[in-house]
């Protein structure tokens, strides 16, 4: 910690010494509809010198419709704010002098405008890929076209701190263990198997991704590391707009998608569909050496296909300026046909078991999911007190058939009369629940109470039923060992309360407290042959946590903010880590859960620091956390060929490191962001599990690269690396990955065609090292590769037709450097 502290100490003071030679002067504000009241996200802000015509600064609104335009010099400019489907807002003069350095307009409302009347000036660009706020930092992902044809997996992997593994787990700030919601609530598609959403959820579909990595007490507080929130696009614009997209890859992988939208007076009607149809490959080895003696080493092929079909419809209403009413649902209906091969080596155990087999398994599967939100949000008279309300409901079904075959032989090639085949059928369901109300209380324009209610209820009933073949008699045999039932109900009920007070111009503080009911039953039942009757195991999980927060914040010199903040959070099992079915995928590495896991107890502090240049943006972050009852997955001997996975509650783990992440804006064009974490991660020991304590530094990072070229090309690339870090038994090894791709907008800038190749140079892997009292194991896998996409895309609507105006106005003189969305 002292070496991150130093960092922290020299970055800071580097800052503060450079932003010195800044001038301070700037301008505040917020955008909101005149109608709704309701912020304009992302609309566009720009500052012009009065004289010269030149645009000073230009920046986005951020998802509270606020503003800021740093660093001006003295001088006298214009304001000017546009957004489609909006009235131009323009404010002149606006002067910055030695007297008056800070202008605040308060909040700015924009008018809704007819189609004859959006032929004002456009300025055509990119908007900013990241906005910073308070407790978030918002990265706009829609204009990603190294994803372009990608799932939400390969989008996440290319965001700044978050890693996702070939299996599609995600990882922030080197912790998997952190909260993924859509569009602010739980997905009930997929049940607890995020991996399998995230992988059918087009890119095409979603448009920013939120990172709250210290969440208040406002928030769910499940997570390590905080909360991954994907929003999903919604409609913004007045009158019917569109688009389509298609795409193609090699190994036969294919997408295409649809957005439609209509926005009229007081309806905003928004839906989309996406088809997917996806061919990944894959494979690795698995390698363990017994300490008595005895190797088995393995190497696998793996083939999935799958087809994902995704709609989204919704409905917001609104009856008056004050109210809004809302729905909207999402379905899924998934197959997949999965095959994998895995060649055994068997050495140094003895003549009847020395030899090899071949393992093949395959597995079909169909799975069906909706979700369904209502919502509900009403505005009073004083200026940002709100009332917002929110029901949703899920469900999904799966059905899973797997058919397992081995055969054994001897070196001389003989096959052994001892062969393996399996049939084992899967069924789940799952039932999501989510009700939700919140209340905002603003006492001036300092202080403001914000309080809610949430449940969340979630129930899961799995069934596997399996049965054996008889070489003997030829027929198949229920196994009871492998045939029971597991159902789960985790229920939430939790109330908060935060205050927030601007005690000075440059000093604020935010103080929270939220409070958990939690409940996890579970129900294990199967078949005990001894007295052929049904034998259940159940379990009771029951507490009661309260989870402070607080932000203290203060305002320095020269557009500089420092927060520092602390968080009291958990991690509750769920999904795999409490199924008690045994996984028998790979039958000499058997894996199963443990009902009886306690919640993990974590207490996070950091300590942030922002700063904006004129063509630079900096965030810097040194963080803490210590996660008492660490929840990891022991490996452990079970027979002289067989090892067993399960996950236990270990001692704790403290980790403790500086992120930092900055986007430079090189010239007209050409932007570039990037990312680097380093980190120190200790995990204390277990007698009982003979654990010992383990520890050592890990880092990670990130650039992401944007460059315009002639002729409507634009170009961007992404690399990324993830080196080695610690585990409970162990370290798991580096992964490295680039992707590139190339863009040409056609057909007025109203289509474009781009290609994109993810892992450029085959390099991404994943694998881990594994020491034990009783075996050493190393692990590696790959998924996909190298892979190449070409996709179309084409835009239609009213806000398109619009745009067509733009060259028929004088506004050349008014481009300058500015880079936004439209204005």
């Amino acid at each position: 910690m002292k070496l991150f502290f130093t960092l922290y100490i020299l970055l800071f003071v580097f800052t503060l010494s450079v932003s010195a030679q800044i001038p301070a002067g700037k301008v505040t504000g917020k955008v909101v509809d005149a109608a709704t009241g309701k912020a304009v996200d992302f609309a566009t802000v720009a500052i012009i010198e009065r004289t010269t015509k030149k645009t000073t600064k230009a920046a986005q609104t951020d998802m509270n419709g606020s503003f800021t335009l740093n660093a001006l010099p003295a001088g006298s400019y214009t304001l000017k704010i546009s957004f489609v489907g909006y009235k131009p807002y323009s404010k002149d003069p606006v002067v910055i002098d030695a007297e008056q350095q800070t202008i605040a307009l308060g909040t700015i409302q924009l008018s809704a405008g007819k189609s004859s009347m959006l032929n004002e000036v456009v300025v055509l660009g990119q908007k900013s890929t990241i906005q910073l706020g308070v407790d978030r930092k918002v990265f706009s992902v829609d204009q990603s076209i190294v994803s372009e044809g990608g799932s939400a997996t390969d989008l996440l992997s290319n965001v700044p701190t978050v890693s996702v593994d070939l299996d599609g787990n995600v990882s922030l700030r080197g912790s998997g263990s952190v909260r993924v919601l859509i569009d602010g609530k739980p997905s009930a598609i997929g049940g607890g198997d995020m991996a399998a959403v995230l992988q059918s959820l087009p890119a095409s579909s979603i448009e920013n991704i939120e990172l709250i990595t210290n969440p208040s007490a406002k928030y769910d507080p499940e997570g390590q590391t905080g909360i991954i929130n994907i929003v999903l696009k919604k409609n913004r614009k007045l009158g019917s707009n569109g688009s389509v997209s298609f795409s193609a890859g090699n190994r036969d992988n294919y997408n295409a998608s649809t957005n439609l939208s209509y926005r009229s007076g007081q309806v905003n009607l928004y839906g989309n569909y996406s088809y997917r149809y996806s061919n990944r490959i894959g494979g690795g080895f698995n390698n363990t050496s017994f300490f008595n003696g005895g190797i088995i080493n393995n190497n696998s092929d793996s083939r999935r296909h799958n087809v994902n079909n995704t709609a989204k419809l919704g409905l917001d209403y609104y009856i008056n300026d004050k109210t809004t009413i809302g729905a909207s649902g999402n379905l899924n209906f998934r197959t997949g046909k999965d095959r994998e091969d895995i060649a055994y080596l068997y050495q140094n155990y003895s003549s009847l078991l020395d030899g090899t087999s071949r393992r093949n398994s395959t597995e079909e599967e169909k799975e069906h999911g909706y979700d369904a939100s209502l919502d509900f949000s009403r505005k009073f008279k004083k200026q940002g007190e709100e009332l917002t309300a929110n029901f949703s409901f899920g469900e999904r079904n799966e059905d899973e058939d797997e058919n397992f075959n081995q055969d054994f032989f001897q070196f001389n090639g003989l096959q052994r009369d001892t062969i393996d085949r399996r049939i084992t059928v899967n069924e789940g369901q799952g039932k999501n629940y989510n009700i939700q109300v919140d209340y905002t209380l603003p006492f001036n324009q300092q202080q403001k109470l914000e309080t809610g209610y949430r449940t969340t209820i979630r129930k899961d009933d799995q069934s596997q039923v399996s049965e054996r073949y008889n070489y003997r008699t030829g027929l198949y045999n229920r196994d009871y060992n492998l045939t029971n039932d597991f159902d789960l109900e985790d229920i939430v009920h939790a109330v908060y309360a935060s205050y927030q007070n601007q005690i000075s111009k440059s000093f604020g503080v935010q103080v929270g407290l939220r409070a958990e009911q939690a409940y996890l039953n579970t129900e294990y039942r199967n078949l005990d042959t001894a007295v052929m009757q049904q034998v259940s195991t159940k379990g009771k999980l029951d507490y009661f946590r309260v989870y402070p927060s607080i932000f203290l914040t203060q305002k320095l010199k020269n557009e500089n903010q420092i927060q520092l903040s602390y968080t009291r959070r958990v991690n509750r099992p769920r999904g795999w880590q409490v199924n008690p079915f045994r996984d028998i995928s790979d039958p000499n590495n058997i894996r199963v859960g443990n009902p009886g896991l306690k919640p993990e107890d974590i207490h996070s502090f950091e300590l942030s620091h922002m700063k904006y240049w004129k063509a630079f943006t900096l965030t810097s972050s040194m963080y803490f956390r210590r996660v008492n009852d660490i929840v990891e997955g022991i490996q452990q001997q079970v027979d002289s060929t067989t090892t067993l996975t399960q996950f236990a509650n270990l001692s704790k783990n403290q980790a403790g490191g500086l992120e930092i992440i900055g986007r430079a804006d090189i010239s007209k064009g050409f932007n570039v962001t990037a990312n680097a974490n380093i980190f120190y991660n200790k995990i204390f020991g277990n007698e009982e599990f003979g654990i010992k304590s383990n520890s050592g530094y890990n880092w990670t990072g990130n650039l992401t690269a944007n460059i315009s070229l002639p002729y409507n090309l634009s170009t961007q690339f992404n690399v990324n690396y993830m080196g080695r870090r610690v585990t409970a038994q162990g370290r798991g090894k580096e992964m490295f990955g680039t992707d590139a791709a190339l863009k040409m907008d056609v057909m007025n800038r109203k289509g474009s065609i781009s290609f994109n190749v993810r892992d450029v140079f085959n390099s991404r892997k994943w694998g881990a090292v594994t020491e034990t009292a009783a075996f050493s194991r190393q692990f590696q896998r790959r998924m996909m590769g190298r892979m190449g996409t070409l996709t179309f895309s084409y835009r239609f609507g009213q806000a398109d037709q619009q745009q067509k105006k733009k060259n028929n106005r004088n506004n050349q003189d008014q481009q300058g450097d500015f880079q936004g969305e439209e204005f």
